[in-house]
Order: structure tokens, then sequence, then C-alpha cells
């Protein structure tokens, strides 16, 4: 029997008591004045107290000790490529292509998942709460006696290489390639592996991600509520001595100790939690008579900004489908967007450049950056007989879209030595067809 259990549901009020301790809930108030087992109540807000009653985000936690008990935080001195300045860079608005990025050596140096943290690009300042970044987590650790939290925003994951077995204040979740997990701002939590791991982070400053409205989709479709998972409560009833606690505040590192775990949350209720979704549930819409559809059919969670129908951030797939459109140019059409598109490749090959974009390493097409298949998609799909046909087979793409414009980062254009100087040669042969004659 699995050690992971979940409660299912997206925004949801869950209530949740480790099953070792029964009736640790506080029935019918949150603080009563002494809390069933003598535990203290603690509230965790994810929104301002005042936030309209459908965006108000909090989840109560019933603990063995407060999270304030812990000394001084200080700065953080490890090695970290965490990154917030984004001027460090010249602009760059050529079209770039990382190929995989690095993991760390079987038989180097350990590095744990916030060892392995580094910015690849971003916008925004988290003091504005306004903006995201885009990270690479690059892992052959777990955490030892640990545990991080982000001040500054959302942390969306989405495992390539390897599965993230996660402890958060809340409870247990695994998180394997093809599926993803939402870390909310200031929950706790830590990363054990058990083999190299590598993935792809979003972070978010402004709010929280939702589900996209569906409009005139209707009631169901693309990702369902009921496919999401939050972890039910459970803690660590361990003495642990030093226990490090690592804050990212304002985009640096800090770190306080403590002679307690973090994850002695004994019961919880709210809605303000972690959770996780498998990319294999998806209800893929596509068009069943002509042409390729705009890639938002394809988003999974958003971020909104405060206009409407624009985004802060998507996060966007490209799963298996049938592609059974008529007299179509099937992929993707080339493309100038007023958004940021910074892709990723979990598994497989993406159906527009299968040579050269390669999973584990990553595209940015900055805004209004033309971007589109390469030469060898476009003939074979321009001549290519029109029958139903299963697309992205065994294939895993993602995009995150924003409508601010990314700054790169002096890792991701130099240090990481992955980019990948020759990606503009994918278009170069592609030729002027145009024939002046009558049709």
């Amino acid at each position: 029997m699995s050690q992971y259990k979940y409660l299912s549901g997206f925004g949801s009020h869950f209530s949740s008591e480790d099953e070792r301790y029964p009736n640790s809930l506080p029935v019918g108030q949150n603080s009563p004045q002494v809390c069933p087992y003598k535990l203290y109540a603690e509230q965790l807000s994810g929104s301002a107290f005042t936030a309209p009653r459908t965006e108000n985000a909090r989840t109560w936690l019933y603990r063995k000790l407060p999270s304030a008990v812990h000394l001084p935080f200080q700065p953080f001195k490890g090695a970290t490529y965490l990154r917030q300045n984004w001027d460090e860079q010249p602009p760059n608005p050529n079209q770039l292509r990382w190929k995989p990025f690095d993991l760390p050596s079987r038989d180097g140096k350990s590095v744990d998942f916030v060892e392995g943290l580094h910015t690849v690009c971003g916008a925004g300042d988290p003091r504005s709460r306004h903006g995201l970044a885009v990270h690479i987590y690059s892992c052959n650790s777990s955490m030892d006696a640990s545990a991080f939290y982000n001040s500054d925003g959302d942390f969306l994951i989405v495992p390539q290489q390897g599965v993230l077995n996660i402890t958060t204040e809340l409870g247990r979740m695994t998180v394997a390639p093809n599926e993803i997990c939402v870390i909310p701002q200031g929950i706790r939590f830590a990363v054990a592996v058990d083999s190299p791991s590598r993935g792809y982070i979003l972070e978010v400053y402004d709010g929280h991600f939702v589900l996209p409205d569906l409009g005139p989709i209707g009631a169901n479709g693309l990702a369902n509520p009921r496919d999401f998972e939050t972890p039910v409560a459970w803690f660590n009833d361990q003495p642990v001595k030093d226990f490090q606690v690592i804050s990212k505040f304002q985009g640096s590192l800090f770190v306080a100790k403590q002679n307690h775990s973090v994850f002695d949350v004994v019961a919880w209720h709210g809605n303000y939690v972690p959770y996780k979704y498998d990319l294999s549930k998806f209800m893929v819409i596509n068009s069943v008579s002509f042409d390729h559809c705009d890639p938002s059919i394809f988003t999974v969670l958003t971020c909104p900004s405060l206009r409407p129908g624009t985004a802060i951030a998507d996060f966007v797939i490209f799963p298996p489908r049938w592609s059974v459109q008529e007299h179509t140019f099937r992929p993707p059409y080339y493309h100038r967007n007023c958004m940021s598109e910074f892709m990723g490749l979990i598994l497989g090959k993406y159906e527009a450049k299968e040579d050269g974009f390669a999973a584990g390493g990553a595209t940015l097409h900055s805004m209004m950056t033309p971007h589109g298949p390469d030469i060898k998609c476009f003939e074979g799909a321009s001549s290519a007989k029109l029958v139903p046909e299963r697309v992205a087979e065994g294939t895993q793409a993602f995009m995150f879209e924003s409508s601010l414009s990314l700054a790169v980062t002096k890792w991701g254009e130099e240090t990481c030595q992955k980019l990948d100087a020759a990606y503009y040669e994918c278009w170069q042969a592609l030729k002027d067809n145009f024939q002046n004659a009558e049709l």
C-alpha cells in the first residue's frame, strides 16, 4: 500500500488529520482556548484577509510548535544561482535554444534541491509582488534536516528526470515526470530524490495559479478539478537538532536553525494547499474541421493579471492527441507574439522541431521574436497525406507563456554553456516558394 494518500479537488476547502491522532482538528472553531492534544493553532494566509471570498486563501494548521520558534535568519552561505537582477545581461531578442541542462555527476559533489536551483530568465520584482522567474533544478541528493519555503511567490514544478518525493507541512506527495506540482508561497517543503533529477520551475510573484475559464467549451474539459490531488496530513515525530529552515526572501536565500522539524503539523483545514496533477489526465480540445488551434486551448493552469484574458503566466502543454484537420497545415503556425514563450520538453520529440530540441533542454521566443516550424517540419507537413493520425505520441512538451518581457540571466546565457548558437539555422533553408502566376 502506498505511503502517499491524497484528497481530490482543486480550490476546495479540505480537512485532514494524521490518522495516528484522530479528532485532532478542533470542532466548530479555529482557535480554541486549548487545542486537541495541546497543539498550537496557526493560520497560514495566502491572500489578504479582506480578499473576495472567491479568492480568499488560508489554511489553519495544528502543530506541535509554532513556526515562530526558530533562531534569527542569517544569509545562506552556500553557492546559489538564484537571481532576480534582470539587468545583469544586455537584452537579447534572438531566438534562444538550450541543449539539455547538466545533471550533477553521480561521483561528484552532492547537490540537493535548493543548491541545484538556477534562474534562467524572468521579469518583475518580488518586492512589488509583480513578475515571474523561470528556474531549472538539477540535484542528486535529498534535503537532510532542512526545509525550504518561498516568501516571494508560488512554485510550479515540472519534473523532467527523476521522481521527487516531497514532504510539505501539510503532508507528503510524490511527483514523477509527466506530473506537476504547485507549492504555494510560504509553505515549507523538503525534496528527496533517489537518483540524479532535473526539471523546470515557474515562479509567479503576483497571485496564485487557477484553472482557466472554459467559456463556450462548457462545464467540463482541459484539466478537470477532480484530478488535482492534495496530500493528507502527516507529521514527523522524531526530534531533530539544528534543523535548517531556508527562506527565499526578496530573491535572496536566508537560513534559520531550530531544534525541531517544521513537519510537525498533526491536522489542518483550509484551501491554501500544495497539490499535484498528472498531465496524462488532461482532456484535449482540438479542431475537427480545419486550421491549427491557438495554444491557449491547451492551458492547464494560469496566473491571471489585472487585464482580463491576459496572464502573468500560463502553463500550457502539448500532449498526445488526434490530428484530423482537412486542407490544413497541421503543425504550429509561424508566429510573432506580444507574449513571451519559454518552452521545455519532458519526454519525446516536439512535433514542430524533432531535431535539436531535446528533453531536458528549453527554448525562449521573446516578445515579437519570429518563430515556427523548421524546414523539415514545414516541407513534410506541406505535402503530407491528410489522414487522421496521432501526433505527439510518447511526447510531452510544455510552455510557460507570459505577458511580461523576459530577461535572460548570465547563468542562462553564459555560465551554463548550454545555449545553442546554431539555433537560428533551422529556418535558414526555408525557400521563397512564391510563384508569380494566377492560381
